[in-house]
């Protein structure tokens, strides 16, 4: 799996299920965010000191708004780290004091997503001399490998659910991790298109074997039949759109060859501008063009606006 994987998998998790991400993430933080909590994904790059240094590309800034005014917003900072080793304290107290004076705010708070644990991963940073320190920063460390995932097998949180595989279980518990991921996805989420997607997440994070697949349809028929049904719904919609695709241009051809052929018995033959011209026209464009040409007495009449 590339690098940027893990980043882009909990960017789209993270944007596609914002107030659950953060009630699982930064739970205490996120303490009176509901449904009427409005949660905005800002502007995610920074500008760079030096074009060779690394920034937060992936990084999901959210900015969290209480309508009725009953809180001042909060500017969460998510960042995935998929090994800890590479992680950065003072990068990402630079990124955070950049970020809120580019919001014109005080009231941040970081958050780190680690996949794996580590000895080594650095909590705090203090900056001072000898008799005063003139800076203090922490931020909230999720570690999901330390996570026990029997607290969170019943949970109503998706993303929670989702990131069951990612958590510390014992290796018996497999096929049961999985089940449960799975199930809380059907269970919780309604739309079909969104099912497939983070079916994938659960796949990719849990890696089943080929024996492992097979007992899990044994242990759980249902959860089973509800997955082969909607990888099939995808096959048909998959054959579908391209049989609609096929059509539609297959049609474009059919009118591009018929009024290049009307263009070179009007005009003789086309120079490689108007043959460019014709192949990268829309649908519309062809058939306006071809009812141009009845009255069109030269040429750029054809392709003149009307």
């Amino acid at each position: 799996m590339p690098p940027s994987s893990h980043d882009q998998n909990f960017k789209n998790l993270i944007l596609d299920y914002p107030r659950q991400a953060l009630e699982f993430f930064a739970p205490a933080e996120a303490q009176g965010i509901d449904d009427s909590v409005r949660i905005t994904p800002i502007r995610q790059e920074q500008l760079k000191e030096r074009l060779g240094d690394r920034f937060h590309e992936l990084d999901v800034p959210l900015l969290v708004e209480w309508p009725d005014g009953r809180r001042e917003a909060l500017l969460f900072v998510l960042e995935e780290e998929s090994d800890p080793a590479r992680f950065s304290i003072h990068r990402l107290a630079i990124y955070c004091a950049s970020l809120a004076e580019t919001c014109k705010t005080d009231r941040v708070v970081p958050v780190v997503i680690f996949l794996r644990s580590g000895t080594r991963i650095r909590k705090r940073l203090e900056l001072g001399g000898e008799h005063t320190s003139y800076l203090r920063f922490h931020y909230i460390a999720c570690v999901l490998a330390d996570t026990p995932a029997d607290d969170w097998l019943d949970s109503p949180n998706l993303v929670a659910r989702l990131n069951l595989p990612n958590m510390n279980w014992p290796r018996d518990k497999k096929i049961e991790v999985y089940a449960q991921a799975i199930r809380g996805l059907l269970t919780l989420e309604p739309s079909i298109e969104k099912r497939l997607k983070y079916m994938d997440f659960v796949d990719i994070y849990s890696a089943l074997d080929d024996n492992e697949r097979r007992l899990y349809a044994e242990c759980y028929p249902q959860e089973n039949r509800n997955m082969a049904g909607l990888t099939e719904r995808l096959l048909t919609q998959g054959r579908q759109q391209g049989m609609a695709q096929g059509i539609q241009q297959g049609m474009q051809q059919g009118e591009l060859a018929m009024l290049t052929r009307q263009l070179s018995r009007r005009f003789g033959p086309l120079d490689a501008r108007t043959v460019e011209r014709l192949q990268n026209a829309s649908s519309a464009e062809l058939e306006r063009w071809a009812d141009n040409i009845l009255d069109a007495r030269t040429l750029d009449e054809v392709f003149a606006a009307h």
